[in-house]
């Protein structure tokens, strides 16, 4: 059985990415359907690597799409009790890009709406044709 990529391997993977989109998704969608709405919805190419976390309208079931070399895989946790607290969109955002903490966070239970991250440094990047 595959797990989900541990949190290391997720941030040391440099070109994978996780994307949660913001509206509800049919949980009796499968692989095709989920795939078709990484594009469609999310805007991103399923076969990317990225990791794709959609949820329930209900809040309590979570569904996530990854392509791994030959093939999707596709984890469901269903809660008995309680909703997944996601993070806070932006207003008509149609997704949110997750770090590999936070989705750890939204596995665990933990209400990233009322976390605060605090002002971190930034290096910024310079366009090589401006110089």
């Amino acid at each position: 059985m595959t797990s989900l990529p541990s949190l290391r391997a997720l941030d040391l993977a440099h070109g994978s990415r996780i994307w949660l989109a913001a509206e509800a998704a049919d949980m009796r969608c499968g692989f095709d359907r989920l795939a078709e709405r990484a594009g469609k919805v999310i805007g991103e190419d399923p076969l990317s690597g990225h990791l794709f976390v959609f949820r329930s309208r209900r809040g309590d079931r979570l569904k996530i799409l990854f392509w791994d070399r030959d093939g999707y895989v596709l984890w469901y946790k269903r809660l008995e009790a309680g909703v997944f607290k996601l993070p806070r969109l932006e207003a008509g955002a149609r997704s949110v890009e997750l770090r590999a903490s936070e989705l750890a966070m939204l596995l665990d239970g933990i209400d990233m709406s009322r976390l605060k991250r605090v002002p971190r440094y930034k290096r910024s990047t310079r366009n090589s044709a401006s110089e």
